[in-house]
């Protein structure tokens, strides 16, 4: 029997094929229509449907370059369920470069949304109801804030087992048990029932191969443990490390800061990673890490505050055995409120 065809919108898309949809958001004062972009890739084999979204924050353009190199490998013909990719999320942030709506509001703190309520709210309504909503599965891309960059990593609720199980399949280099924020896709998704990875890597507005490469083998091995698409032939990996807790180092002077650690570096507590100077180069105070873990996250910004987050480390549990994934459908004490996503301190 025939898969049956796959509707969003206003079309349809039949089994073995992919199409480009465009959801209509608003107009501007100007008439032009704003609309959302779809990517539908239904394959013509039964399977899971799954979602992946990305620059919620119209800075955030890492999942934009992932989304793109993950639909040019897939092949409708060959491909089993359905990808519903949706690459640019708050489309009016990114056209105007800037992380938030043109209200100034942060579009991840408006889930679910309404189809009555504010700019915000019916943006998120729309994505809840017309990509969000097509499955139970979901992959969220984010990058760090402006003037921060992060090491590649999935943020998740560990806690869930086939959300854990998705965790260790995409293969980020650390996972972290993030609690969710109110008003992100992430709770929203999970208040329906999906289980959702939120993938963190990079800096806003740059394309950082790394950051790239790491998610798009990530959603790949994701897809191939849906039985998706074929398994990816790779090298083996180290297994990722698992984190409970995590916490900001802050300068304590105000100064011009050169940062020796780096992303994905362990640290023991006391190491020291950099220090902050006057402007004659003369050292005012050095910065030691507080805690024993690994770098997640740093401040690309060389002029600090007294206060200012400097280094953001995350603590890690000893590895475990990898989780079996179903194939049907502790949290993070971070101390610094990043205005970023979901769990910000995201941990988004």
């Amino acid at each position: 029997m025939a898969r049956a065809s796959f509707g969003i919108g206003p079309v349809r898309i039949r089994p073995g094929y992919a199409r480009e949809v465009e959801l209509p958001i608003t107009r501007l004062v100007t008439g032009a229509e704003i609309t959302l972009p779809v990517r539908v890739v239904h394959g013509r084999e039964e399977g899971p449907t799954v979602w992946i979204t990305a620059a919620i924050h119209g800075d955030e353009v890492v999942g934009i370059e992932v989304i793109r190199r993950v639909l040019a490998r897939l092949n409708p013909k060959a491909f089993r369920g359905t990808l519903v990719a949706a690459p640019i999320v708050n489309v009016l942030g990114f056209t105007a470069g800037d992380r938030y709506l043109p209200d100034r509001r942060d579009l991840n703190r408006s889930f679910p949304g309404s189809a009555r309520g504010s700019l915000a709210s019916r943006i998120a309504h729309l994505v809840m109801t017309e990509v969000v909503g097509r499955g139970d599965v979901g992959i969220d891309l984010h990058t760090g804030s402006f003037g921060r960059t992060n090491h590649p990593q999935i943020r998740a609720d560990l806690d869930d087992p086939r959300t854990l199980a998705l965790a260790e399949a995409f293969g980020a280099p650390v996972l972290i048990n993030a609690r969710l924020r109110d008003g992100s896709l992430r709770a929203a998704a999970r208040e329906r029932g999906a289980a959702v990875l939120l993938y963190e890597a990079g800096e806003a507005w740059r394309f950082d191969e790394w950051a790239i490469d790491a998610g798009v083998t990530g959603v790949r091995r994701v897809l191939a443990a849906l039985g998706m698409v074929d398994p990816v032939v790779e090298e083996a990996s180290a297994p990722s490390l698992v984190s409970r807790s995590s916490g900001w180092v802050r300068a304590r002077r105000t100064g011009i800061l050169q940062l020796d650690a780096v992303l994905g570096q362990r640290v023991e507590v006391g190491d020291r990673l950099g220090s902050l100077s006057d402007s004659f180069g003369k050292t005012l105070r050095l910065v030691h890490a507080d805690r024993a873990g690994i770098v997640i996250g740093r401040t690309t910004t060389p002029l600090v505050n007294r206060g200012d987050a400097l280094i953001h480390i995350a603590g890690l549990e000893p590895s475990a055995a990898p989780t079996p994934i179903a194939t049907g459908a502790g949290e993070v004490d971070d101390e610094e409120p990043l205005p970023h996503h979901d769990l910000e301190p995201d941990l988004s």
